[in-house]
């Protein structure tokens, strides 16, 4: 029996600026109740007081890209996965403060009990990468790809920096999520499927073109012309019905606003100023700055590489620079730097700030919940699927 569609939604409408608002694009304009000043000297004591007065009620995640006045108050930091996992392992505590973004806390609400609440202190805090794959745009793409004759040998694998919508897509279609560190294993696993990696079968791989274009040819060295991207915006994704044959994997056309920042010539110039340095990147990055690192890897991973470095190790990390100047005040016998000269900060991860996780921490104390995180519970099951069958994949990596 098939799994049921979702209808698909009208694409939003363009608003003349100034006139008129949506709410269901504007995640988080508002604040019910009075948020404090960022300037309010009396932050951190709040957030301190509010957190000892819920006790175990509470547990409070930090991603990795977190700003240091956050991560202070996180009781665990990690990436996205990690931390949606850590959630479901905390059954007893009824709220989850998630200090990340929208799809993170989408994932801890799809992992956790009924009983419990994940709160988003900032539903403004959202995801670029995320954001480029809707789900009416990745029905259209099935579509067009039922209509090529190519669908049937085709698996949806999703990054985990997606909506829950779209993993509840790759779910309905037999697919599989995957993170940064086990990308490999799920494109394997996927082209498995039909007939393996020397067959004739194909990946379509959501949203992020780079991590899969990276794995694709650097962990599984394949060829990078078995590659073609699909632009949402255009009919049959621009392409023709020879290349979407002839493809192996087929890219959606999303990327990260931080480590798509990162380029060739900044890895040169590190080279060239920093004599002896080391080059660890995201798989987040363009290929060509990858295919130019000395090390490439999720951030769990460069947390762990920079860590384990004899000290006086030179490095030069291409990732968001929170968690760059982080390593610098963990690891000071290193000398690390970071890639990109311009500040790059991920912009939306920055919306979660003092002033939010201490309105959210004190409307807990007060009885209030803001901004709960729900997910619909159709979308929830197949999404779980999805999850699911990345669980069951081999290997520990499935696991990081």
């Amino acid at each position: 029996m098939s799994a049921p569609t979702q209808s698909s939604p009208k694409p939003l409408s363009l608003l003349v600026l100034g006139q008129g608002t949506d709410p269901h694009s504007e995640r988080g304009v508002e604040c019910p109740g009075d948020l404090p000043a960022p300037s309010d000297p009396d932050l951190v004591a709040r957030a301190r007081a509010a957190k000892e007065a819920l006790g175990d009620r509470v547990f409070v995640l930090g991603h990795h890209y977190q700003r240091d006045e956050v991560i202070e108050f996180a009781d665990t930091t990690g990436d996205s996965f990690k931390l949606a996992k850590e959630a479901a392992a905390r059954p007893d505590a009824p709220y989850i403060v998630f200090c990340g973004v929208h799809f993170m806390a989408e994932s801890a609400d799809i992992l956790t009990s009924d009983e419990q609440t994940v709160v988003l202190p900032d539903l403004a805090a959202g995801c670029s990468m995320a954001d480029m794959a809707a789900l009416h745009q990745v029905q259209e793409c099935w579509d067009e790809l039922v209509e090529a004759g190519v669908a049937d040998s085709t698996i949806p694998v999703t990054y985990m920096n997606s909506s829950a919508a779209i993993k509840s897509f790759t779910g309905r279609h037999g697919g599989t999520i995957c993170t940064s560190s086990n990308a490999q294993t799920a494109l394997t696993w996927a082209f498995d499927q039909t007939g393996g990696v020397d067959g004739t079968g194909k990946v379509l791989f959501l949203p992020d073109q780079h991590l899969g274009r990276n794995t694709w040819a650097r962990d599984l060295g394949r060829d990078l012309d078995d590659c073609v991207v699909w632009n949402p915006h255009l009919p049959m994704g621009g392409l023709t019905p020879e290349q979407i044959r002839d493809a192996r994997m087929i890219l959606w056309r999303g990327h990260c606003s931080v480590h798509g920042r990162f380029t060739v010539d900044a890895v040169e110039t590190a080279r060239r100023e920093i004599p002896g340095v080391k080059v660890i990147v995201h798989p987040e990055c363009r290929h060509e700055v990858v295919e130019l690192a000395d090390e490439v890897g999720s951030t769990e991973r460069i947390i762990k590489v920079v860590s384990q470095a004899p000290e006086g190790t030179k490095w030069v990390v291409g990732t968001e620079l929170n968690l760059v100047q982080r390593l610098g005040q963990m690891f000071p016998e290193q000398q690390i730097s970071f890639l990109e000269k311009n500040v790059c900060y991920c912009s939306t991860m920055n919306r979660i700030d003092l002033p939010h996780l201490v309105w959210a921490l004190e409307s807990l104390v007060e009885g209030r919940v803001v901004n709960p995180i729900s997910v619909d519970p159709d979308v929830a099951h197949w999404a779980k699927v999805a999850l699911d069958q990345m669980l069951a994949l081999p290997g520990e990596t499935s696991k990081d």
